[in-house]
C-alpha cells in the first residue's frame, strides 16, 4: 500500500475537482472561502460523533470508528481544497509547519 501524503491527497482532490468542475466551479482563491466553510461543517460532524458516541465507541466500535474516520477524511479533503485554491504546495506547507513546530516547542 502506498503511503498517503499531501502530494497524493492533492492529486486525489485535483482529480475530484476536475471531474465536477462544471458543477462546483473549480478551485481558485475566490472559491477558498466556500471550501473553508465546508471544512468547518465537516469538523462539526466530527465533533457530533465524539459528542454522541464518546471516545470508547470511537476506539472500539467498528462502525462508529469507520464513520468517525470518514468524516475526518472529509475534513482533510476540504483542507486540501483550500491549499489548492491558494496554490500552497506540500513543500511550502511542510516548511512552514516545521517552522511553527519549532516556535511551539519553545513557547512554554
Amino acid at each position: 500500500m502506498e503511503n498517503l501524503n499531501f502530494y497524493k491527497m492533492q492529486d486525489i482532490q485535483k482529480e475530484l475537482q476536475e471531474k465536477y468542475k462544471d458543477t462546483w466551479g473549480g478551485l481558485s482563491p475566490e472559491k477558498a472561502r466556500n471550501q473553508l466553510l465546508w471544512l468547518y461543517s465537516e469538523l462539526g460532524e466530527v465533533g457530533d460523533i465524539i459528542k454522541k458516541n464518546g471516545d470508547e465507541k470511537i476506539m472500539n466500535d467498528t462502525a462508529t470508528r469507520h464513520h468517525f474516520i470518514e468524516e475526518m477524511c472529509d475534513v482533510m479533503m476540504y483542507f486540501n481544497d483550500v491549499m489548492l485554491c491558494y496554490d500552497i504546495s506540500p513543500d511550502e506547507f511542510e516548511k512552514i509547519y516545521i517552522e511553527k513546530h519549532k516556535v511551539n516547542m519553545e513557547r512554554w
